[in-house]
């Protein structure tokens, strides 16, 4: 039977698109099997409350058995990613890098963070998570 992994991708929330869309190249492969923990817009934490927000986010970073952190530049300005990824850090959650499609510069909130970064293509993806998920 195929483990299903927990996982929180990391992401700013300008980039939609490109979290549905690792979500969507993961979820094409018959063969693996993943929950997604993190908050989106179309699924936030109902709240203003910065502490609550952020005690809920732990929440879901420790109960996830990885981390994937969209390493575009982009995330060099997230101060929420930071957080997230520091939070992992300190929760003993692994972390990998995915880069997305085209990117070339990457962001080092990312990979100053994560034990592997892996370019956008589904069987580099599933094998790091394979590899480092808890």
């Amino acid at each position: 039977m195929a483990k299903d992994y927990k996982i929180f991708i990391s992401h700013s929330w300008q980039y939609t698109d490109t979290l549905e869309a690792l979500r969507n190249l993961l979820n094409e492969r018959g063969y693996f099997n993943a929950t997604y923990e993190e908050s989106t817009k179309d699924n936030p934490i109902n709240s203003e409350n910065e502490s609550y927000v952020k005690r809920r986010l732990a929440q879901k970073i420790g109960a996830s058995d990885v981390i994937l952190a969209l390493a575009g530049v982009y995330a060099s300005h997230s101060s929420w990613m930071q957080w997230e990824l520091d939070k992992a850090l300190e929760l003993g959650t692994p972390i990998i890098g995915v880069i997305p499609r085209g990117q070339e510069k990457i962001s080092t909130i990312v990979s100053s963070r994560s034990l592997e970064d892996v370019r956008w293509n589904t069987e580099s993806i599933i094998t790091a998570i394979r590899k480092h998920a808890k």
